[in-house]
């Protein structure tokens, strides 16, 4: 039996896309503890969601330096209200960013964007 040749077409694409997503996901996390440090230290907040994508996004983004920064959580246990917390600040969509200065953003934000708002130094592995 001969195998045609769009099917080992096919499956060779196939091999090449499962390698390169194992590369691109096995990749360094993130490691910006300085960075992380100083966002808490100048009194930023993210208000987020358990649930909620892009705040798993944001945290991503810090990878291993994220539980240094001043995360607050929105969120009951199962997911149907919001903190007492998140309701006093007047929190309702997830990610919200708080500033020092009081302004806040709703949405995610890149790290370089963070920097710029905060003057925090985005110094990778410091």
């Amino acid at each position: 039996m001969k195998i045609p040749q769009s099917a080992i077409t096919i499956g060779v694409f196939a091999v090449v896309i499962i390698v390169a997503y194992i590369l691109l996901s096995s990749g360094p996390k993130g490691h910006y503890p300085n960075f992380a440090k100083c966002l808490t230290d100048n009194n930023v907040k993210m208000y987020g969601a358990w649930w909620c994508t892009h705040c798993a996004d944001q945290k991503a983004l810090l990878g291993d330096s994220w539980h240094l920064v001043n995360y607050v959580e929105c969120s009951t246990p199962d997911g149907k209200g919001r903190t007492q917390v998140c309701i006093d600040a007047n929190v309702s969509s997830y990610p919200t960013w708080v500033f020092q200065d009081g302004k806040r953003y709703q949405g995610p934000l890149l790290l370089d964007e963070l920097s710029n708002r905060t003057g925090c130094a985005l110094d990778p592995q410091n």
